[in-house]
């Protein structure tokens, strides 16, 4: 097992270890540890919201989630030689649940949980039709996850870190601070709102303290958010044996990483749409000097996946188009196409039992894919939702005798705004 840099004590809070992570971006927030190219190291992580959801059958902790106090990074963590304009690689050498805990109060022992967020409290990809909070806990068993919330499936859990990414700039943060708050003033009293602002209140910066504290908590970027650092990308492929080439903008390059999963759909569609969980990464460092200009590397993060299970071989795939639910067509509107082929695949699925939050539930956790498949064709871009058939422990393709009635249990727990 490679040397733990960054541990993480499961009975105490976040802010209380040995070592401090934070939950901002910043230039400033001092390094955790100084890492050498070709450095492999293991970080532990804190699920996003550092123990705040429970293992219970109550809503009410999504509806009251506190998202100023997100996301709960480990790092940041210096790379020996690094300068700005160099591309940093990352190399995802193992990753899973905490270690050797296999049950607890935290996500991760043993457990993991979805959430669809209240449309006042953050929402998600289909806030309109979902406007409430729900819940749903995933028990692990290995790499197995099955729910009393959503029963009948099982699936395998594509496990990667939800967000990774280096330290901006002074310049690089400013811009991002300018151009999100040009976005909110559009509709300032939007909800959910378009953009977070800066943030002091909850503010975790590592090291800082005094003055230095109150300068960095004003001017610090939210986590929300992926940008030209990788940040909250949320890309279900990024597991293990996969390899990130990201910009590095400060001296060190300030690697932080969090956000771990169990498994997430192509899109995190609730927002707390993946199996969120705390757990450990096992992570390999090296540098190319001047990458981002060789190959034109300079807002972006770029990587190759890795070759892991589960590799399902059935789908059973639904498409939308840029119409919305009132019949206006928008032009080669390719967000409003998934989020009409993920509605396809929700009412699909309540034909056999489920209530529409099970299945929406459903399709932010279990390993679907999301894609594209048209966006030249005027005025109608083309979206698809591929769903694996191996999950569902009933047949779940069409058939001329119609679909089979499952026992949809408990339900999944509502909170109402």
């Amino acid at each position: 097992m490679p040397d733990v840099v960054f541990p993480l004590d499961s009975t105490r809070r976040f802010t209380d270890q040995d070592k401090i992570g934070h939950n901002r971006w910043h230039p400033d927030i001092p390094p955790v540890a100084m890492l050498k190219p070709g450095d492999s190291f293991r970080v532990h992580c804190r699920e996003w919201f550092d123990g705040e959801i429970h293992n219970d059958d109550s809503a009410d902790d999504i509806r009251n989630a506190p998202l100023h106090i997100v996301h709960a990074l480990s790092g940041p963590f210096a790379v020996e030689g690094a300068k700005p304009g160099d591309l940093l690689i990352v190399d995802i050498l193992d990753l899973g649940p905490i270690p050797q805990e296999d049950s607890g109060p935290l996500a991760g022992q043993g457990w993991g949980y979805t959430g669809i967020f209240a449309k006042t409290n953050g929402g998600g990809f289909l806030t309109d039709q979902f406007p409430d909070a729900y819940k749903a806990i995933w028990d692990f068993s290995g790499q197995k996850a099955t729910s009393r919330h959503v029963p009948h499936v099982s699936f395998t859990g594509i496990v990667h870190p939800g967000l990774m990414g280096t330290a901006p700039s002074h310049e690089l943060l400013s811009t991002w601070n300018t151009r999100e708050a040009a976005l909110i003033a559009t509709d300032p009293d939007r909800e959910p709102a378009l953009a977070l602002p800066p943030e002091p209140n909850g503010a975790i910066l590592g090291s800082l303290s005094g003055a230095d504290f109150d300068r960095v908590a004003a001017e610090a970027a939210r986590t929300a958010p992926p940008r030209e650092n990788g940040g909250n990308q949320d890309i279900k492929n990024l597991t293990k044996g996969s390899r990130i080439f990201y910009p590095v903008f400060v001296d060190g390059a300030n690697l932080s990483v969090g956000d771990l999963h169990f498994s997430q759909g192509d899109g995190e569609i609730t927002f707390c749409g993946a199996i969120e969980m705390g757990g450990f990464i096992d992570l390999r460092v090296d540098l190319i000097p001047g990458g981002m200009e060789t190959y034109g590397v300079s807002e972006n993060a770029i990587f190759m996946p890795g070759n892991t299970d589960p590799q399902y071989s059935e789908w059973l795939a639904f498409s939308g188009t840029s119409v919305t639910l009132d019949g206006e067509q928008r032009y080669l509107d390719s967000q409003l196409a998934y989020q009409r082929a993920c509605l396809h695949a929700i009412d699909y699925l309540t034909k056999f039992g489920y209530s529409p939050e099970q299945a929406y539930l459903l399709l932010g956790s279990a390993p679907i894919e999301g894609r594209l498949s048209g966006v030249v064709d005027i005025p109608n871009s083309c979206a698809t939702v591929y769903l694996p058939t191996a999950i569902f422990d009933f047949p779940v393709a069409p058939t001329a005798s119609g679909p089979v009635t499952i026992d949809p249990g408990i339900g999944a727990p509502r909170s109402s705004a």
